[in-house]
């Protein structure tokens, strides 16, 4: 028989398991994952199909067949040899190293917004309390007009909806307002200070001016249970804000772009910790801060206790910094 021949009939008796080959590994590719079977079948084809491709190249080399194999070879080469996905072991292992690794790279900033957000406040609690005429710059007329009547505005404010909703759109406003703080750092770290400067001067007015009222230390037991730990990821989001502001202003690759690139990389690791205690924080404040069955002292614990738990997460010994994953 001819070299024609046989390739022909090489080519009649092996097409149909490259047709399977192929619409198996496209499968795979969608599913994402697959069984332990399902995988040793794969690798068996991958191996099959390598054999295949050398006899092609060997037998009809340039022809259509040689380079269609050849298609088929690179994608099983491509999905056998792709990275893993974020499994459970991977996520635990950015939480256990890379979160603190980040949190250690942002003791900088975080002490500058921390400083920012001190001096603020207390500008707001001077200005406030030199001047009370002026604290429509820090609060609505409704929640003036609700002060001045002896009530803070938090009272009743959960008999309008159920707590369960309110908690839906408090956390969700947590969250805003901490990705604002982080995304507006492109502006060289101009946008999140305005952010942290803002909140610093609102909240030092608004204590201020309850203190006139007698109701400071109504606002204060509100918000202690879940304003800790809301302030604290607002900061944290505002140093990495200002670390990207950094990395433009003062680039440490390449280009500015690149800085940029790298630096986002690394600090946005912190935000699905930080959407998921903010979500804690909404849920806190729905339940727990407006309930007057809580008494200060257990708020206070509550704050300090869940608090202490962002340190440990954020530091890694939540997940078990230090052990192998």
């Amino acid at each position: 028989m001819s070299s024609a021949g046989t390739g022909r009939t090489w080519l009649a008796a092996r097409a149909p398991l490259w047709r399977s080959l192929a619409d198996a590994a496209t499968a795979a590719r969608r599913r994402g994952r697959t069984t332990v079977a399902g995988a040793q079948q794969l690798l068996d084809g991958y191996r099959s199909l390598a054999r295949d491709l050398a006899s092609a190249r060997r037998e009809l080399p340039g022809s259509v067949v040689t380079r269609a194999l050849e298609d088929v070879y690179g994608s099983f080469h491509a999905l056998v040899n792709r990275p893993p996905r974020n499994t459970w072991a991977s996520l635990l292992r950015m939480q256990r190293v890379e979160v603190p690794a980040v949190v250690r790279s942002l003791r900088g900033p975080l002490l500058f917004v921390f400083c920012v957000f001190v001096l603020s406040a207390g500008a707001g609690w001077w200005l406030i309390s030199s001047y009370p005429d002026l604290v429509g710059l820090v609060a609505s007329e409704q929640m003036i007009d609700t002060v001045e009547h002896g009530k803070l505005w938090t009272e009743g404010l959960f008999n309008i909806a159920p707590s369960s909703l309110e908690s839906i759109r408090i956390f969700s406003n947590n969250i805003v307002v901490s990705i604002t703080a982080f995304c507006l750092g492109v502006f060289y770290g101009l946008g999140t200070f305005y952010i942290v400067a803002l909140n610093g001067l609102l909240l030092g007015g608004v204590f201020a001016f309850t203190r006139q009222h007698g109701l400071a230390g109504a606002l204060f037991g509100f918000v202690i249970a879940h304003g800790v730990v809301e302030i604290s990821w607002i900061l944290v989001a505002g140093a990495a804000g200002m670390a990207l502001g950094e990395s433009i202003a003062r680039p440490d690759g390449p280009s500015r772009l690149a800085s940029f690139q790298r630096r986002t990389a690394e600090v946005s690791k912190l935000l699905p910790l930080m959407a998921a205690m903010l979500v804690g924080c909404g849920l806190i404040e729905a339940y727990v801060s407006p309930d007057p069955g809580f008494p200060l002292a257990n708020r206070i614990f509550i704050g300090i206790c869940y608090w202490f738990v962002m340190v440990a997460a954020l530091t890694g010994r939540l997940f078990g910094a230090g052990r192998a994953p």
